[in-house]
């Protein structure tokens, strides 16, 4: 029962007072997660937008000469992200007193970008050729480099929406069952069950219906994230502080 009254804990909003419904927030960023590494990798050429790890490792396997895998793909991904991270640390720079306009700005920008990548998705219909999917990395990489500078600065604990290796560590290693401090099982467990939720339906959506419609569930995930931050861009609660 208690694990279950952490999870209602951690998806309420203002239930936590430090960082208020920033966790929500973040938790629905962590699906749209991984529904555009579902998009990408299914889709777009066995590469990641979102997890660059994956992507660092992809590199690897493709300089080895593994077939499936391309060194382009996997560059464009990370160049792209780089530059989306460096767009999110100037809007860091800008916003870095209120954590309420941070995540506005950073994600009307992903928004954009992310709308961009439907409209283009949209356009040029299914199967995707060579331009179009390099296209549609660059802009899903681009976007996923602002959300992941938001996050880090934004500072929320277990929810940096893209990197779950630490959070399962920490689930197993700092367990109570091993004499640990406790291993938080609400909050990671949303935060994993997010991005498999993400997967899940992109997976679902990219393979049965089309990209289009993975990405504009991703689109209106950002978009509503964008308008609920605004809406509470004008608070000076505590959790607005960095």
């Amino acid at each position: 029962m208690s694990v279950l009254r952490d999870i209602a804990l951690t998806l309420r909003p203002g239930a936590d007072a430090r960082h208020g419904p920033l966790v929500p927030m973040l938790v629905a960023l962590t699906v749209l997660t991984g529904v555009v590494d579902a998009v990408s990798y299914l889709k777009l050429g066995h590469v990641f937008v979102a997890n660059m790890t994956g992507n660092v490792v992809f590199l690897g396997f493709a300089l080895a000469g593994a077939g499936s895998l391309s060194i382009a793909a996997s560059l464009l991904a990370l160049g792209s992200f780089l530059l989306g991270a460096l767009a999110g640390g100037w809007l860091v720079a800008r916003h870095s007193e209120h954590r309420g306009r941070l995540l506005r700005a950073a994600n009307v920008v992903q928004a954009a970008l992310i709308l961009g990548a439907l409209v283009l998705a949209v356009a040029v219909g299914e199967p995707l050729a060579a331009g179009s999917r390099y296209t549609l990395i660059v802009l899903l990489a681009l976007a996923m480099g602002v959300q992941n500078a938001a996050a880090l600065r934004l500072a929320v604990p277990e929810l940096t929406t893209t990197v779950l290796t630490r959070t399962l560590t920490g689930l197993a290693s700092q367990a109570g069952i091993v004499g640990g401090p406790g291993s938080q099982l609400g909050r990671r467990s949303v935060a994993v069950a997010a991005m498999l939720l993400g997967a899940l339906c992109g997976a679902l959506l990219a393979l049965k219906v089309s990209v289009a419609a993975a990405v504009a569930v991703a689109t209106a995930l950002a978009a509503a994230i964008a308008i609920a931050a605004g809406a509470l861009s004008g608070s000076d609660a505590p959790w607005t502080r960095s």
